[in-house]
């Protein structure tokens, strides 16, 4: 793929992700054009004003709930890329319609936008909450990813085409545990909810190259599921104040024990490959037979953090924090 001739919209470009996959395609690949599309003027400024002023990049003031914004903003765009969302969880619980006016209807928003725009890849981040559900945020990305490759069936015999990313925890990123874990290590006592938990871990930078990856190869209507490695939430509590002690709190309204990226009933529609899982439509898409290259998983196939074949080492989470680690 030729990045140089594509001009790339991302939504929720200054978020975390964001601003990650800002620096490393104007590094990398140079594309014609980059727009950020997101709602707060101050994020872009301090965005601008932190080094990413380039040629090539320009800032969109606007929100997903906005329709008619999007279709300003996509006109002349090859490749979406949707990381705009409402992600606290409890905050989502306390404000149900707002999580889905922008988890939901912003990503109509965004479908109808690129279809009308005639953009060519769209890829929308999702999360493995939205796998057997357990709490709003969850329900709301569900819905989300039914509708992203659903609406492969939209675009008839245009170019569009629609997929979604799945993956767990990202290092360091909002609500992550490990910048808690670090601030209460200088008290000597840290906060755990379950020994047992399990939780999937890949880094920033690992989310941003493997989405570039997915965009690359996706032919409409695929969930791509990176193959990441799991950790015990004790292991890294440990890792991180060997010294300790730790405190059992109970797990939260609308929190798991284990993460699931791919559950059983996932499991007749998905196919392997060396570095991911991909999971298919399993509605025909308009009339067009696709073929997924992978092989097929094995019935009542589960991927979850606590039946992962693939652990990080206590030397593999050192260097996992070391970018958050501050002496105390």
């Amino acid at each position: 793929m030729n990045w140089k001739d594509q001009v790339i919209l991302i939504t929720g470009g200054t978020g975390s992700f964001g601003k990650q996959f800002v620096d490393i395609m104007l590094r990398e690949h140079h594309p014609a054009k980059l727009i950020v599309f997101s709602r707060d003027e101050l994020k872009q400024h301090e965005m601008r004003s932190n080094g990413y002023d380039h040629p090539s990049l320009r800032y969109f003031i606007g929100d997903v709930r906005d329709g008619n914004r999007l279709q300003r903003a996509m006109h002349g765009v090859d490749i979406v890329v949707h990381a705009a969302a409402l992600k606290q969880v409890p905050a989502c619980e306390y404000n149900p319609m707002e999580a889905i006016k922008t988890n939901i209807l912003g990503s109509s928003n965004v479908i109808e936008a690129a279809l009308d725009a005639g953009v060519k890849k769209v890829m929308a981040l999702s999360t493995d909450k939205a796998v057997n559900p357990v709490n709003l945020y969850g329900a709301t990305k569900l819905a989300a990813e039914k509708l992203f490759v659903q609406s492969n069936s939209y675009a008839a015999g245009t170019l569009t085409r629609f997929s979604c990313v799945r993956y767990g925890n990202v290092v360091g990123s909002r609500g992550s545990v490990i910048p808690i874990f670090i601030q209460q290590r200088q008290n000597g006592v840290l906060t755990i909810t379950d020994p047992r938990m399990t939780r999937f871990w890949l880094t920033l930078d690992q989310g941003v190259r493997f989405v570039i990856h997915c965009i690359q190869q996706m032919r409409g209507g695929e969930v791509f599921v990176p193959k990441i490695p799991s950790t015990y939430i004790t292991d890294l509590a440990r890792v991180i104040a060997p010294q300790a002690q730790l405190e059992v709190v109970g797990i939260r309204p609308g929190e798991k024990l284990h993460e699931v990226l791919i559950n059983e009933d996932e499991a007749r529609s998905t196919l392997e490959r060396p570095d991911m899982f991909v999971v298919t439509p399993t509605v025909p898409l308009w009339q067009r037979d696709l073929q997924y290259e992978g092989q097929p998983v094995a019935d009542g196939f589960r991927y979850t953090s606590d039946n992962n074949p693939q652990w990080l080492s206590e030397d593999e989470i050192q260097a996992i924090i070391a970018p958050f680690n501050q002496s105390d």
